[in-house]
């Protein structure tokens, strides 16, 4: 099957601190991989390297989108390529409404009604993009500006932070509809676990002190940790170290 995303002995620093360490990650088309670990342990640091934000310094290892090295191009090229992300802290942008984004980002009227109906978005388009909006509305005026950028690979780190059952249900219907659309693929981190009742996700990965440990079923790796935390899976990495 065709590889989507490829990232191969990644290494990267943040403020001269080394984060990521030799990170080896694949995913193919059509793929949806979760990325599960304890606060700090590296995963949106990951993510946002894959994207090519600032800051985030790739000191080794490759990045490959399609089977085009892309760790040393700027983040819209990336995205022109085919790589969104939506963020875990969304920004809040004035002077721009939401619908002026949404026409930026597609051009077919009736996309933007349909994914701005199923989102519960229709009155929230004439406004400035997250001024005054709940966390739930931040986070679906998020993934509809993601799901209008339409890309092939979705970045998605924590789309369910912060936000109520009924708003997640909305997102994971369309997140759902989108990611079974033909060679769709995903990262998604997560911590509350709710996401994956709408995502048919296969493959797990954990990471532990930016370094992937693990890795298995999404749901059965996710019971483990409800039922003995992240404190478990740092003594048992402390004990056995990477697989």
């Amino acid at each position: 099957m065709e590889i989507m995303l490829e990232v191969k002995n990644l290494c990267v620093e943040v403020d001269g601190k080394e984060i990521l360490k030799d990170i080896n990650l694949t995913i193919k088309k059509g793929e949806v991989m979760v990325l599960f670990g304890p606060n700090g342990s590296g995963k949106s640091t990951l993510i946002k390297a894959i994207m090519g934000f600032s800051g985030y310094r790739v000191t080794g290892g490759e990045i490959f989108f399609k089977g085009r090295r892309i760790d040393g191009l700027a983040i819209e090229e990336r995205a022109k390529l085919g790589i969104g992300m939506m963020h875990q802290h969304s920004p809040r942008i004035r002077g721009v409404k939401l619908k002026q984004m949404a026409h930026f980002l597609s051009e077919d009227e009736k996309a933007i009604a349909g994914i701005a109906d199923r989102l519960s978005l229709k009155e929230h388009l004439d406004r400035d993009i997250n001024l005054g909006f709940s966390g739930g509305e931040m986070k679906r005026a998020e993934l509809f500006q993601l799901v209008l950028q339409d890309p092939d690979l979705l970045l998605l780190d924590e789309p369910e932070s912060g936000v109520d059952l009924e708003n997640i249900a909305l997102m994971g219907d369309v997140l759902n509809r989108r990611l079974n659309e033909k060679g769709k693929s995903a990262l998604v981190i997560t911590h509350s676990g709710y996401i994956l009742d709408y995502l048919k996700a296969k493959a797990g990965c954990m990471m532990v002190k930016g370094k992937f440990w693990c890795m298995g079923s999404p749901k059965e790796m996710f019971k483990s940790i409800r039922e003995g935390g992240y404190e478990k899976c740092r003594e048992c990495y402390d004990r056995k170290g990477p697989e």
